[in-house]
């Protein structure tokens, strides 16, 4: 029974941690609602961070979940600038602040987040190597591609995930000279696999974007203390005035193991252990967003998603479960990118070695199409690119498990709402 008496702490300051915060109240809590926030800005959303606020096509101030006095309004208690140090589960306290501030609580939501991956080599100190995780991350790159955009500088980037291929074409947008270095052979071959991984490859090119596949940087040199080139394992050295590791992010689960919470394998993607209503090893614990690792019915596995809408969705969903609501969080992966004039959302899950075919819809030589990941006929993920009002009855597919007339999906006449049983 959740009354006023009670009070929930929620660690984790980004968009699954704000979400959770107005859930409880938009759902009735009228306890205390204390929530921690180890940066010193207020809660605010991290797609616009590699996207429209990197370009400046975007204020600061559309990033926020909440304008400022809307926390003090629902009477949210928020610590900015705080980082919580323990969790003592047997006295259900957390204990944060440079004053060792000690509170209790009756539930505890974990949104820690996650935290960039670090290129361990040589030359990492030096001025002009950069990563995007934060507010603050993106406002010294925004100075930086400017810069080099004016000066015809080059930037290095290692990784081409999402996070990469949008700082290129930021970058390339403004006007300075970029090269990816990857390991792989395609972009995004984790998740997009080598059929739809070269289609964003041929994007960048055509837009000036030079790639060094099946490499990695092994040295990062200078001159004076600043960046001058970026050598890899297979002897090529490349220009460089700033050099950007996007080579992934890794949960923050340090506070949670602390505490001595179940994580998922690392070989899973890691992060605190959860169950289908989020509640970790724990009954009185909670966690939601990058940080989570929950069962998916669906796909039958463990999943951690780095994105927008897992944070968005989750933290609310992990509110509502420790109100004592009865839910299953299961939502279909989503997520999205913009990268010059293509825009494409993603839903569903199909890594590579999980699907027997790829199954294109509409004209992908103008990138005008949906692409569907499919298995035995069943439709495990689907990707529309500059076709949009489509991502329902995608998701309707994924969720369904019916098996389809694969001429049919290929079919742009045929409406997908008719292939869900």
């Amino acid at each position: 029974m959740v009354d006023a008496d009670q009070t929930f702490v929620i660690v984790g300051g980004g968009l699954a941690g704000a979400k959770a915060a107005e859930t409880l109240r938009t759902e009735g809590f009228t306890g205390r609602v204390i929530l921690i926030c180890d940066e010193r800005d207020h809660p605010y959303e991290r797609p616009p961070l590699s996207k429209g606020y990197l370009l400046g096509k975007d204020d600061r101030d559309s990033v926020f979940v909440h304008e400022p006095a809307w926390y003090a309004r629902h009477d949210i208690e928020l610590h900015l600038g705080q980082t919580v140090d323990a969790i003592d589960r047997t006295a259900r306290t957390v204990r944060f602040g440079e004053d060792g501030t000690v509170v209790r609580y009756d539930k505890l939501l974990l949104a820690t987040g996650a935290e960039p991956r670090r290129l361990d080599i040589p030359g990492t100190g030096l001025v002009g190597v950069h990563h995007l995780r934060r507010l603050a991350h993106a406002e010294r790159l925004k100075g930086v591609l400017a810069s080099l955009g004016r000066d015809n500088g080059h930037l290095v980037i290692a990784g081409a995930g999402w996070i990469g291929l949008e700082i290129a074409a930021a970058a390339r947008e403004y006007g300075a000279e970029v090269t990816v270095v990857h390991r792989g052979e395609t972009p995004l071959h984790s998740v997009l696999g080598p059929e739809l991984g070269q289609l964003f490859a041929e994007l960048h090119r055509e837009h000036g974007v030079r790639f060094h596949f099946g490499a990695t940087l092994t040295e990062i040199t200078g001159q004076d203390g600043m960046v001058l080139a970026a050598r890899t394992d297979d002897g090529e050295e490349h220009p460089a005035h700033a050099v950007l590791a996007a080579i992934g992010a890794a949960p923050r689960v340090a506070l949670a193991e602390a505490a001595g919470l179940e994580l998922a394998d690392r070989a899973d993607g890691g992060g605190v252990l959860v169950d289908e209503r989020l509640r970790t090893s724990d009954p009185d614990i909670y966690a939601a967003g990058d940080v989570a690792s929950f069962p998916h019915a669906l796909f039958g596995t463990r999943l951690r998603v780095e994105h927008w809408a897992n944070a968005l969705n989750g933290g609310p969903a992990a509110a509502r479960s420790m109100l004592g609501r009865e839910e299953i969080y299961d939502r279909v992966p989503y997520f999205f990118t913009d990268q010059y004039d293509l825009g494409m959302e993603y839903s569903g899950w199909a890594p590579p070695g999980s699907y027997d075919q790829v199954v294109i819809r509409g004209d992908a030589g103008k990138r005008e199409f949906v692409a569907f990941w499919v298995r035995e006929g069943r439709v495990l993920a689907g990707m529309n690119v500059n076709v949009w009002d489509v991502t329902d009855p995608i998701q309707g597919l994924v969720r369904s498990g019916v098996r389809v007339d694969t001429e049919a999906l290929a079919d742009p006449h045929v409406p997908l709402e008719s292939l869900v049983a």
